[in-house]
Formats: structure tokens, sequence, C-alpha cells
């Protein structure tokens, strides 16, 4: 018998299987097209032994251990919702379904309300690491119901990536909170690689360095307070050459950039939560800027770049872009960890941030040691905002006038940075004691009456002077 079902044996779900089955755990696999399955199982090689091919549901209930782990690598949506719906009358008392795909926690709140009177437990499972993470571990942010979290823990800290020896898994939070505290990372990570492309666009066009001159940059940043994945592997990417042409690797790649809707979401969230993240929503921006490709090739020859800069090396500025680069990651983590406080309260998940930020050390897409900072700062508990920690102030006090001269010279170049720019916008609101926003009170209760609280009293229903006949 096997002790762990996993059901969708897509480049995910195949590889997060062998990881299992690697570590000593036998695995049922059931794949809709039934010769998937055995295709799998056949080349798994040595693995074959801890695999068993199930061409259907029943037969992959059959060949579990009780109490049942089974696990969906499944599309989002709907097709999470007819698997539960077909595996619920072959399954009993104290079973386990793990919804391990990206799913929304919206729907993994839904799930986890519809089967909480059920026999059957549901978990919804954040796994980042995309397949080498879910083959060799990634991490992986648990939700749902703690008293059940026991029984899923030895195989999950068996396959997750690990961090000076510790697993990057832990239980996270009740019903969503695990997809949630997953979105928010893909947020992060695309507002993470949004400002590395900024930084790359901007050294292209301001000093003329090759990609491999660029790479070589990123290479020696890897080794300082950038240290991460993403640098890591933004070096590697820029050093390839196209075999076919002999051309930089980036140079043949098409500029429209895809996006699976994590990213979204997660602005998503952020916005009806009343949390700012304006970087990570900016990221999300300008891939759907970038996909505007056959528009954006009609507009060019009508604004030509008249580049009002003068050329710099990279040696010169290579200093100055290290910390923009910085100030703008301190930033979009501190966004981020905010909306995650925001909805902590909101749904008293009671996220552990420190723990969040420990896992996702290794095996995700934006480990770096720099989170070894944010979880120390997050420690002591009560923290507000990431820019209200001595370390990150510290950063950004060092690196934020960097921020506008990189800026600077990216406006005058005609160079964007939508995620960079928003990013020192956020930052230099935060830091203000008075900003504009009364002026914004101030109209709104002009056109429309909504009222506004003065500095000189008490309450939230004053107005205005002016006349209420407006009717604009």
């Amino acid at each position: 018998m096997a002790q762990v079902g996993l059901i969708g044996l897509g480049v995910m779900g195949a590889s997060l299987a062998l990881n299992i089955a690697d570590n000593k755990y036998s695995v049922a696999v059931y794949n809709r097209t039934a010769a998937i399955t055995h295709d799998f199982v056949a080349n798994a090689g040595e693995l074959q032994s801890r695999l068993t091919a199930c061409e259907t549901l029943q037969s992959l209930v059959e060949n579990l251990d009780r109490p049942r782990m089974i696990v969906l690598m499944v599309t989002a949506g709907e097709v999470v919702d007819a698997q539960i719906d077909a595996l619920l009358p072959l399954l009993e008392d104290g079973d386990i379904i793990v919804d391990a795909g990206n799913a929304n926690y919206l729907d993994t709140r839904r799930r986890n309300e519809r089967l909480a009177g059920s026999p059957v437990h549901f978990v919804g499972m954040g796994v980042s690491g995309g397949e080498e993470g879910a083959r060799f571990g990634p991490a992986i942010m648990v939700g749902g119901d703690a008293a059940v979290y026991p029984q899923l823990e030895p195989v999950l800290k068996a396959i997750a990536a690990r961090y000076n020896d510790a697993p990057c898994c832990a239980h996270v939070g009740p019903d969503g909170a695990g997809h949630f505290v997953k979105t928010m990372h893909n947020g992060i990570e695309y507002a993470d690689m949004q400002m590395i492309a900024e930084i790359y666009e901007l050294m292209r066009t301001v000093t003329g360095a090759t990609p491999a001159q660029i790479g070589a940059t990123f290479a020696e940043w890897n080794s300082g307070a950038l240290d991460s994945y993403l640098i890591e592997i933004t070096a590697e990417v820029l050093g390839a050459v196209d075999p076919d042409s002999g051309q930089p690797m980036v140079d043949v790649i098409l500029d429209r950039a895809g996006q699976k809707g994590t990213g979204g979401w997660a602005s998503i969230e952020s916005i009806a939560m009343g949390a700012p993240a304006t970087t990570l929503i900016e990221a999300v921006g300008a891939r759907a800027v970038s996909s505007l490709l056959t528009e954006r090739l009609q507009a060019a020859p009508l604004y030509p770049l008249a580049l009002d800069s003068e050329a710099q090396s990279i040696e010169t500025l290579k200093p100055q872009l290290e910390k923009a680069l910085l100030a703008g990651k301190v930033c979009a983590y501190a966004q981020g960890f905010a909306v995650l406080q925001v909805a902590s309260k909101d749904y008293q998940w009671q996220l552990p941030m420190a723990e969040i930020a420990r896992i996702w050390r290794a095996g995700c897409i934006i480990r770096s040691s720099f989170l070894d900072d944010i979880a120390s700062a997050f420690a002591p508990g009560d923290l507000p905002n990431l820019l209200q920690a001595k370390h990150f102030v510290a950063i950004m006090s060092n690196s934020h006038q960097s921020l506008r001269e990189v800026l600077s010279i990216a406006i005058k170049a005609g160079v964007p940075m939508p995620a960079l720019s928003s990013a020192l916008a956020y930052f230099d609101g935060y830091r203000r004691e008075r900003t504009s926003a009364s002026l914004i009170q101030a109209q709104r209760d002009f056109f429309g009456a909504h009222g506004f609280e003065r500095r000189d009293r008490e309450g939230r229903d004053f107005h205005g002077p002016w006349g209420m006949d407006y009717d604009g």
C-alpha cells in the first residue's frame, strides 16, 4: 500500500511525486490520461518500485494506507472542485485532500467551509520553487486545520527545501492562509523580477554594456547584500548565448512577458484590503504593457527617443545601481509583508511573519539571504512595517538617494522604471508626517459631502465652508 496519493502528473505534479518517492515514501499516482500515468512510472528509474500507477480514482483510493493523504496537482479553479467531487464518495473518515496547486485563496476558503462538516479534511497548501523546487525541495506553506497538520508534517518536512538543515515548511494558518501566503510570495516575486529587469534595461541603454558584461555585474552583486536566487539566475541568463544565432540569448527572446495570475491576485487583494502594494501592482502592469507588442511597435516611430542623458560607464554607475535595487527590494518586501499582516488581522489567521520569512529562505523563487534579516526583524513581534525595523532603516537611509539618482537618469534616458519609481513613491509617502491627502478629503467633501476629520478636534464628520449645490 502507498503512503501518499498524487493526482495530476504535469510538470509540477510529476516532480513532486518523484520528490516524495525519493524521500522513501511510496506514492500512488493518477492522471486523467492513463498512458501518461504508466509512462511516468515506467520512466522513473530506480524510484519505480515506490510508485504505483492507478488508472482510476477508485484504484488510487484502494491503494492508499488510511488515513489517506491525497495531493491534488491539477489546474486551479473548476478542475479542483470537480476532482474533489469525484473523490468524496470514495473517501472515509479522517482522509485528507491536499490542494497543492496555485489556487486562489478565496476558493480555498470556500472549499474549506464546504468540507468543514464532512468526515474528510481539506488542506490548501502553497508550494513554491518551480519544477526544480518541486523535484528537489520546495518551500511549503500549509493552510487548514492545525490539528490535521501533524499527519502531513513528516512527509512535507521530508520533501521540503532545507536551510541550515531546517525544513522550509510550516503550518501558517487556517483555511486559505497557505494559498494566500503563496500568492503574496508570487506578488513579491513579480516585483523583484521587474526591478531587476529595469536595472538591466537602464544599464544597456545608458552604458551600452553587453548582456554578458551586465551579467558579470549581477554575478558580482550576488556575493553582497543582493545575494539571491533571482540575482544568481539573472547573471547566468545574461551570460547565455543562443547556439543557433550566436547572439546573446536574451536578445533572441521576444519581449512579451507571460503571467499565470498569482501576481494579479496579490495586487487585487492588496487593493481590496487597503494595504498598498504599489510596487507589486506596477510589476503586474509592466507585464501587461509588454504584452501590447503590436501597439508598441506602432507607437515607437511616433515617439522617437531623444535621449537627454550622457553615456556613462557601467563601472561608474554600478554602486548607485546596486543601492537603488536594494532600496526597491526593501520597499517591495515591506509592502508584501504589510499585506500579509492586514490579511492576518482581517481573517484572524495569526500569520507567523518571522516563520514565513524563514521558510522562504530556500526552495522558493525569492529565496535570499535578505530573508534572514526579515525573519529577525519580525521575531520580536509588533512590527507594523519593515520600514520601521532598525536594520532596514539603516539600509534605506544609505540607499534611497541612489534610487533617486538612478530614477533621474532613467527618466532623462526614456527608460521606464515603473516598479522602482513606485517603490520610491511608497517610501516617500510612508515617511512623510503630512501628505496631500487633506486636499483629497476636502475635494471629496466639496462634491460629495463625505465629511472629514479635523486635526484640532475629535470626530469624523466635519464639513467645509463651501456650498453644497455643486452637481459635478
